[in-house]
């Protein structure tokens, strides 16, 4: 993992995002099928997710946001829930750190991009082992702090990054506990990177079946999933050159390109 910085952390005053956690209006956006940069973005997002997901089995989505898992999650025992209140959510104000869901209930729980808005990560993952039946998945898409996610983190002056808190301290929030949309993009990093501290925190509880880098320019010129901001738009035939670039990129120096990270946690 290259730092260019251990720490930058911006006011959300000073973000130069648009529509900042503006889901409405995601979701308007996205029922267009006007923008097909994100279309392929959130298609390559969800769609290795499958893999791990029978159709029979019972899932649930944790800070859903626009709920766009749905568009390619079928599954007729999936739900999606969120701490807000938005009509298109199965479970409303749901605190994905003390759900209230039943225990050894899910055969699957899905987290995209969510764990480091998470005040509390490991509170988070304590409660995802609870309701996830044994052999139970959690599956996850988060942020990789690469040198070029970092850059436009600190141009955009977007969520912002902290290597330096102590993830593993239950009593010390890892983002702005009174701003859901703050967000600290070195969390996934400061839990997962380290894979022998991993085990020895949850070695008992989950194994890590599995872990891919992934995502680089299809991000960045996606237009932004929630928060807003200016893309080229291109054709399916661009789309997949640019993917096929970022897969080439992010094999060879993930430390310097991947924007992405899949990870799945299998319950023991």
């Amino acid at each position: 993992m290259i730092k260019i910085t251990q720490k930058a952390v911006f006011d959300s005053k000073s973000n130069r995002m648009k529509k900042i956690g503006d889901v409405e209006n995601a979701i308007n956006e996205f029922k267009k099928k006007k923008n097909k940069n994100l279309d392929f973005l959130l298609k390559k997002r969800f769609s290795w997710m499958k893999k791990f997901i029978d159709e029979k089995n019972t899932g649930l989505e944790v800070g859903a946001g626009g709920g766009f898992s749905k568009n390619f999650i079928k599954n007729k025992n999936f739900k999606i829930s969120d701490l807000a209140m938005y009509d298109h959510l199965d479970f409303k104000n749901v605190d994905a750190q003390k759900t209230q869901f039943e225990s050894n209930y899910y055969d699957f729980v899905i987290a995209v991009n969510m764990i480091h808005h998470v005040p509390y990560p490991i509170k988070f993952l304590n409660e995802m082992h609870r309701i996830l039946k044994k052999g139970g998945r959690l599956i996850i898409q988060e942020a990789y702090c690469s040198v070029i996610f970092q850059v436009i983190t600190i141009i955009m002056r977007h969520e912002g990054f902290d290597f330096t808190k102590e993830v593993w301290n239950e009593n010390q929030p890892m983002s702005d506990e009174d701003d859901r949309w703050s967000g600290n993009i070195a969390i996934p990093h400061l839990i997962f990177d380290n894979i022998e501290n991993f085990k020895k925190k949850f070695g008992d509880k989950f194994v890590i079946e599995h872990e891919k880098f992934y995502e680089c320019f299809i991000f960045l010129n996606s237009g932004g999933v929630t928060s807003k901001t200016f893309y080229i738009p291109l054709n399916s035939f661009f789309l997949k050159v640019l993917d096929f670039i970022d897969s080439v990129l992010v094999k060879l120096f993930p430390s310097i390109f991947a924007m992405g990270r899949q990870l799945v946690l299998k319950k023991k």
